[in-house]
């Protein structure tokens, strides 16, 4: 009878289904943009200044992890872009388009996305006055006051290298927030941008490829900010 038990106990665990791995992260988001590539950063919650920053690529039906980085966020933690407010130094939490790259640096090697070298005329406007609000100026509008933006040269470490992230960009709400990027890490946490350390975002730059739609995903690991729902 203790043979009988013992055989048992065995087919029965024999019957349980091996553990499986969990889904990727894309795999599990609401959306992705359409496209074959990814980049997902993802914090703890709403008021961590740190996370991870991943980059994907979609292979036969299945988004395969190609990178890593440690990612920093805004001072403040994050916030959900489309309530978000500027001045926050919130990073804004959705899913976003990269438009083009640019940096003070030339372009590293392998760069297929349209790249803009930064010059000591190069601005982003922030002005909520101004008609180039939240956008690459080169000269500074007389409606754009330079307190109000970005003398982007005067960033060189931090803008060494850089891709827009779309966030109130396509069609500007004032007041929601302007200029921000992926960059280069500075001495901490940032003003509202997602950045990594230099290598990494060499390496981003390397692997992103325009014609293969890649956006941004930035949100937090649960709640109403949670990655998983945009």
């Amino acid at each position: 009878m203790r043979h009988l038990l013992v055989i048992g106990a065995l087919g029965a665990a024999l019957a349980v289904p091996p553990h499986t791995a969990p889904e990727p992260l894309p795999a599990r988001m609401a959306d992705t943009g359409g496209g074959t590539q990814l980049i997902t950063a993802e914090a703890a919650g709403t008021r961590a200044t740190t996370g991870t920053l991943t980059w994907w690529d979609r292979r036969g039906g299945r988004w395969v992890r190609v990178g890593s980085a440690p990612a920093r966020f805004g001072a403040n933690g994050l916030a959900e872009g489309a309530s978000r407010r500027q001045g926050t130094d919130t990073t804004p939490t959705g899913l976003y388009r990269l438009p083009y790259a640019f940096g003070v640096r030339r372009a590293p090697a392998g760069t297929a996305y349209p790249y803009v070298r930064v010059t000591d005329r190069s601005w982003w406007c922030q002005d909520n006055a101004s008609r180039a609000y939240n956008r690459w100026v080169e000269g500074l509008p007389r409606d754009c006051r330079a307190g109000e933006a970005e003398h982007l040269v005067d960033y060189r470490a931090q803008y060494a290298y850089a891709l827009v992230i779309g966030f109130n960009y396509d069609l500007p709400v004032r007041g929601r927030g302007a200029g921000i990027f992926l960059h280069v890490n500075g001495r901490g946490a940032t003003a509202g941008c997602v950045s990594v350390p230099e290598d990494a975002m060499r390496r981003v730059l390397a692997w992103a490829d325009p014609a293969r739609r890649p956006h941004i995903a930035v949100g937090t690991r649960g709640g109403p900010t949670a990655i998983t729902r945009y």
